[in-house]
């Protein structure tokens, strides 16, 4: 879900976008028409602004660590401005009518300005989220891979605004509970990350009971790591914790999620009929083998069904269960509408179906579902109806092993736990 840092960011650049756009009208015309010149821009540069927020958000912008200033966020902010640019110019160009505005010199006055600035306030931003004032200074008690995966984390990290300033690894002994009290009176602690089975230990407990008038925000392991990381620690989680957390039915959501599924499945099947039609013709004339490629995937209440997408690869292959980087198998259209992904458009029928959604955990193959059940908890993923694309999709590679497997269940958990439509 959108934290505090992602809004404020988020607001941040819907304010510095109008702030570009009157800026670059202002240089282009002066302060003689700029009234006019604003009023004819704002409705068209308002929509395509939308595509820019969107652009922004799939580079992964609003995440917490894009606050850290670095090359490699540097690099996805000038690539999604970019694209931001070339979008643009594409809608304006192809929707004459209706944005009645072709601009070349503005649009490129505006993402030099935008890109400035932008640059400029998320620097700033990164600069007060790190400023000691703003920061949580962090007590954990316990130790293990996974505390240290999280100090190493927020160490590298500081924009997430946490201090992870002393952790008790010995908290059972006597000296150990003592250290509790001391290190959080003395050294301003404001947030206690203890690990689960430690709120089995009474004495412990009391002791961090004592600590609650003095507004210390105590949390277990489990709940941080999924805060900072959104997703969820599998060696920490208990079938209780399922039992607490997850929901298999949300009547009201699934309602909502249906209607939606089934109004755009709709509408981008009208608006995709032309693409559908020219890469079946190229799949038809470019390789031996049908256009389509049905396969049995394992969705909801592990109920088995038929997915259908372009055909991407030669027929009668041979390989691994997963896709492999130059992998021969795939045809020369393949390799194309599978790395835009526009092999998918078939899969508009399965969610018109009822079979998948557009968002849910991604539904395997029958025997990557099976080989796939050594994974602690990998059944949960089937209690909801699977997606087009998830949210382990959006933030981890497509796997090419169990322990990439691993690692995106973690986010297909995180997801199921929070679904909404707001995610």
């Amino acid at each position: 879900m959108p934290n505090f840092k992602s809004i404020i960011l988020l607001l941040g650049d819907i304010a510095v976008l109008y702030a570009s756009l009157a800026l670059t009208l202002f240089i282009r015309y002066g302060s003689d028409y700029f009234p006019l010149s604003f009023r004819h821009h704002l409705k068209p540069f308002s929509l395509i602004f939308i595509i820019w927020l969107i652009v922004f958000y799939l580079a992964n912008l609003y995440k917490n660590e894009s606050l850290r200033i670095d090359l490699t966020v540097t690099r996805s902010f000038i690539l999604a401005i970019i694209i931001g640019v070339v979008s643009s110019t594409i809608l304006f160009y192809l929707f004459v009518p209706f944005f009645k505005l072709t601009p070349k010199t503005n649009l490129a006055i505006f993402a030099f300005v935008f890109g400035l600035i932008d640059l400029g306030w998320r620097f700033l931003l990164a600069k007060i989220f790190i400023s000691g004032g703003l920061r949580n200074r962090l007590l954990i008690i316990g130790e293990s891979p996974l505390i240290s995966e999280v100090v190493n984390y927020l160490n590298v990290n500081p924009q997430i605004g946490y201090d992870a300033v002393y952790q008790i690894r010995d908290y059972s002994s006597s000296k150990g509970k003592q250290d509790i009290q001391r290190i959080a009176a003395d050294n301003q602690i404001n947030t206690i990350v203890i690990q689960s089975h430690i709120k089995k230990d009474p004495e412990i407990i009391k002791i961090i009971y004592q600590l609650l008038p003095y507004e210390i925000a105590v949390m277990d392991l489990i709940a941080f790591y999924e805060i900072i990381f959104q997703k969820l620690p599998l060696e920490e989680l208990e079938e209780s914790w399922f039992i607490e957390k997850i929901s298999n039915r949300r009547r009201l959501y699934d309602i909502f999620k249906r209607l939606i599924d089934v109004i755009l499945s709709i509408m981008l099947g009208i608006i995709l009929a032309p693409f559908a039609l020219i890469i079946a013709v190229l799949i038809k004339f470019t390789s031996p083998g049908p256009i389509f490629y049905k396969e049995q995937r394992i969705g909801a209440n592990h109920k088995s069904f038929t997915i259908y997408k372009f055909r991407s690869m030669y027929v009668n292959h041979n390989g691994p269960f997963w896709t492999v980087k130059d992998d021969k198998r795939r045809t020369p259209v393949g390799k194309i509408i599978r790395f835009t992904h526009l092999d998918e458009i078939p899969q508009l029928i399965n969610i018109l179906k009822g079979n998948i959604s557009f968002i849910g955990p991604r539904p395997e193959k029958k025997e990557l579902a099976e080989l796939y059940q050594q994974l602690p908890y990998y059944e949960i993923r089937h209690i909801i109806k699977p997606g087009l694309t998830g949210w382990a999709q959006l933030n981890y590679k497509a796997s090419a092993s169990v322990k990439e497997a691993e690692e995106k269940l973690q986010y297909d958990i995180y997801y199921i736990k929070n679904r909404s439509l707001i995610l």
